[in-house]
């Protein structure tokens, strides 16, 4: 037995993975067969037994300036010399002191709150926005409003302004669902309209919606630029300056959600700094250690703070986790704050991601492609297919080529760490290309083209 098939074997029988139906990778199904992984270096993951892929979605968009960094790596060991982890309720300790100075000093908030995760960000700031309010005297105000196909995580407080079907049926029951308001998602303009049009369209039925629930109205929470789990839906940000104007004119706090497009990934450190404005809440995850530990913050104005400020221990923020403000992750954090500035990385990518435009034009003017966008380093093409499980499909062929790519639905997109060069670049777009052939010639009727013998197959597929 290959040492691929056996960690193969022995995950199945022991480990139960996240957002799958574990019987698509039994063996011998139609489905993606598990990639058992033993190292990872820049832009490629390696298996066992010397295949490579590339990560061309940065192991679920986290990781910005490739794998195993040294800059990381060795600010992690230097912070094992000190302190591994400590209880930051009645402690303190230089790493989040740090982290949370730079990144008010980048965004104009003035105080952190660190949980683990997206979704317990979300929580976070949901829990902080509702206890605010009833600080202020104006408990009324506990409901949250989102946006068509939102998706801010998967527990349950977060499921309550995720609007992605999947999660809302299953767990239904156990949620307060909050209300939504149309998307600004470009894609939706009519023959005629810009996207600043579909961005003002949404921004009046936000109006009308605040207008009428203003006072139960807690936040509004908004994934800037792009709604990722939507499908890769970019939007203009005109509409963040009208949500923005319309939160300050009804008393609503806003909440964004830069989990995912924070750190680079919309061309700027944040994507709100495109419209030129500040949310009252930041959630930011993923992208904050560079994708190497688990980390989350929220941070919020000074105004929000000084709502909990008081002798009454009940008025306090009462959120806590055992690991919150881990030293290690804040100071792999630190250290990709630090890479930001040595590489001028926000530079780079603009001349990153005009190649890689380029070098995706094949896969952009393909027949079958609609509303191939960009934003910054993120880049999404929709394809016109019949199959229901087009994604699945077209990712085992990205696999066999040498790709990692996992489409949401009939989304084909790639958010590559940003050290990805010029010949990965080439080999990127080659095999999302031929992925997308051999998976429309299965759809057409017609065998599907061999992968490239020289990237190797996945073992079952």
């Amino acid at each position: 037995m290959s040492l691929n098939e056996a960690w193969r074997q022995r995950s199945l029988a022991a480990v139960w993975h996240p957002c799958t139906q574990m019987k698509l990778h039994e063996p011998g199904g139609a489905a993606l067969p598990l990639v058992p992984l033993s190292r990872a270096e820049g832009v490629w993951l390696h298996d066992h037994e010397g295949r490579r892929y590339l990560d061309a979605i940065s192991s679920w968009w986290v990781n910005l300036f490739g794998h195993n960094h040294p800059a990381i790596r060795a600010a992690l060991i230097d912070q094992l010399n000190s302190i591994d982890h400590v209880m930051l309720a009645g402690f303190t300790h230089a790493p989040v002191v740090e982290l949370s100075e730079r990144l008010a000093a980048l965004t104009g908030l003035g105080h952190a709150f660190y949980g683990s995760d997206g979704a317990s960000a979300t929580e976070i700031a949901l829990k902080m926005s509702a206890h605010h309010w009833r600080n202020a005297g104006r408990p009324g105000k506990h409901r949250f409003v989102g946006v068509a196909g939102g998706y801010h995580g998967e527990t349950v407080g977060a499921l309550a302004v995720t609007d992605i079907a999947l999660f809302r049926e299953a767990y239904a029951p156990l949620v307060r669902l909050a209300d939504t308001v149309p998307s600004p998602d470009a894609r939706a303009a009519a023959p005629g309209e810009s996207a600043a049009d579909v961005a003002e369209r949404a921004a009046d039925a936000l109006e009308r919606w605040l207008a009428e629930h203003h006072e139960s109205t807690a936040a509004l929470i908004v994934e800037p630029l792009i709604q990722c789990a939507a499908g890769m839906a970019m939007h203009h940000p005109a509409y963040l300056r009208r949500a923005r104007a319309l939160c300050d004119r009804y008393g609503v706090h806003l909440v964004l959600d830069e989990i995912a497009v924070g750190f680079g990934r919309t061309g700027t450190l944040f994507a709100h700094e495109q419209a030129g404005i500040r949310p009252d809440f930041l959630c930011l995850s993923k992208g904050l250690t560079g994708g190497t530990l688990p980390l989350s913050v929220v941070l919020t104005t000074d105004a929000v703070y000084a709502a909990f400020y008081d002798d009454e221990v009940a008025r306090g923020f009462l959120h806590s986790h055992s690991y919150t403000g881990n030293p290690l992750a804040c100071r792999a954090a630190l250290a990709t704050l630090d890479l930001f500035e040595q590489t001028d990385a926000l530079r780079a990518n603009v001349l990153t991601g005009e190649r890689l435009a380029a070098q995706f034009e094949p896969i952009s003017k393909h027949p079958r492609v609609r509303h191939a966008r960009r934003q910054g380093m993120v880049f999404a093409w929709d394809v016109a297919s019949s199959l229901p499980d087009f994604g699945r499909r077209y990712a085992r062929h990205a696999l066999q080529r040498g790709a990692l790519l996992r489409p949401i639905g009939h989304t084909v997109y790639a958010m590559p760490p940003y050290v990805i060069d010029e010949a990965e670049g080439a080999f990127l777009a080659d095999a999302a290309l031929q992925a997308l052939h051999a998976t429309l010639a299965e759809e057409d009727g017609h065998a599907a083209p061999a992968a490239d013998a020289a990237w190797g197959v996945c073992d079952g597929v």
